[in-house]
């Protein structure tokens, strides 16, 4: 069996070697922070200083992509998650009554816990894997590489340490790792990047549900946004949830977003933060700000072919998206499971060959390069309403009466689940005839419709900011 070196300790690097592990590979998994999750929850997640992820405070949830790789490769980790307090919900609940079942919807569910939770799930089930081991506190500074080979051959990882050797390096330090570095640096053609500025700064702050109470109202839960703002709910693991607010990078009113008095004012100002905040829930944290982010995808085929041999990317290492549709633990578990079918020892594939870092490439184009782009050409189009304030004619328009009309006909609601999910693409499901139909239906109705004309006009908002 092969040996691989796995770079970081977050989410897709601790389920590749999870996966990978339980097909019989010797797995190291080395992780810069010196310690791995306990099990108390809420001092893992308010009290670790974790300054190499910054997400990690930030509201996430599993889509349905990746929980149908967990029930089919690790269905313990996914009970796990749920003993530690994460729930399930389905898209179609939002409606008082479910509408019949059709093929697919059984994957159209969220599973909504902090990223804490499923860390500490996939961390106990590595613990368990003997041919795995985690060295806590040892960075990787740099790789081995062979630079005779054609192209130069990765062979294994530095840390300050040591020299460790592997047959397959998994590089999922993530968007900050210093892989491209290490890789030109020993002489290899630099990654092709490719960057996206988002313009979007997001501010959340936690809250516990009262004793007694696990969950919020089914409805208003969902992204509500204006022309210069934007709320959204995040519903948790063990009573919690998250609020969040949105704007433009430029915005003025940004600043004084950090005020808790502030922030709330402005939440309660939209349905969603409304609905929650008025059920007397607990704040447990400061204002939490996270700005200057970018849709980036990384890859290590140029035109010429591989850059390297023996090494391939994972999660944020290859495709690191802005938050607004939640995809980033999902790629990364897709990948994570895509290689480690792919390194299966009845496939007899040589991990180390040009040929596997190629097809490596190759899949990830087909698969998850599409959501890239999709996710540039959303948080383009939030981004310049943010900044002109002002919600144009066309498609824009027809996309918000869409997501308007999924709210009151659940056909359209499931076409919107299944692009959430990752279970169609937006041609494929918003492009369907009964769809398309059903949305022209809502806005010859609605012809006087202006998109999300919910929440404070900019005269409110400004009141409620100013310091």
């Amino acid at each position: 069996m092969a040996d691989f070196a796995v770079i970081g300790g977050g989410i897709g690097g601790l389920a590749a070697a999870l996966l990978t592990a339980r097909r019989g590979h010797r797995v190291t998994v080395f992780e810069r922070d010196s310690r791995a999750p306990g099990h108390d929850l809420d001092q893992d997640f308010f009290d670790w200083r974790r300054p190499g992820v910054p997400q990690a405070a930030q509201p996430h949830h599993l889509l349905g992509a990746a929980r149908a790789v967990l029930l089919a490769e690790a269905p313990d980790v996914y009970e796990s998650a749920l003993r530690l307090g994460a729930r399930e919900r389905h898209e179609l609940d939002w409606f008082d009554e479910r509408p019949p079942h059709r093929p697919g919807d059984e994957n159209l569910v969220v599973l909504q816990a902090r990223r804490i939770v499923l860390e500490t799930a996939l961390t106990d089930a590595l613990r368990a894997e003997p041919r795995a081991h985690v060295r806590y506190g040892e960075p990787v500074t740099g790789l081995l590489v062979d630079p005779s080979a054609s192209p130069p051959r990765v062979r294994g990882v530095r840390t300050q340490l040591g020299a460790y050797e592997a047959e397959l390096v998994i590089d999922a330090g993530g968007r900050r790792c210093g892989t491209g570095d290490w890789l030109t640096g020993a002489g290899c053609r630099p990654p092709v990047v490719e960057r996206h500025r988002t313009g979007i700064a997001y501010f959340c702050r936690w809250y516990r549900l009262p004793d007694g109470r696990l969950d919020g109202p089914t409805r208003p839960w969902t992204v509500t946004g204006g022309t210069f703002a934007g709320c959204a709910v995040f519903p948790a693991d063990n009573g919690l949830f998250a609020v969040t607010l949105f704007v433009h990078t430029e915005d003025p009113s940004r600043g004084s977003l950090r005020d808790p008095a502030v922030f709330e004012a402005a939440a309660r100002t939209f349905p969603p933060g409304a609905a929650w905040l008025e059920l007397g829930a607990e704040p447990l944290c400061p204002v939490l700000a996270t700005a200057g982010l970018d849709n980036r995808w990384s890859a290590l085929v140029d035109e010429q072919g591989p850059v390297a041999a023996g090494i391939v990317g994972i999660g944020d290492s290859i495709t690191h998206t802005n938050p607004t549709m939640a995809q980033g633990a999902s790629l990364a578990l897709w990948a994570a499971h895509r290689l480690a079918r792919e390194v299966d020892g009845e496939r007899g594939r040589d991990p180390g060959s040009p040929d596997f870092a190629a097809d490596h490439h190759d899949w990830a184009m087909r698969t998850l390069k599409p959501w890239f782009d999709f996710q540039v050409v959303t948080d383009s189009a939030i981004g310049e309403r943010f900044a002109n304030r002002e919600f144009r004619a066309g498609p824009a328009r027809e996309m918000a009466a869409l997501f308007e009309c999924a709210l009151v006909d659940p056909e359209v609601m499931r076409a919107r689940a299944r692009v959430r999910h990752l279970a169609a693409t937006p041609t494929e499901a918003y492009g369907a005839p009964e769809v398309r139909e059903r949305v022209e239906s809502w806005l010859a109705a609605h012809p006087d419709y202006v998109p999300n004309a919910v929440g404070p006009d900019r005269k409110e908002w400004e009141k409620i900011t100013a310091t």
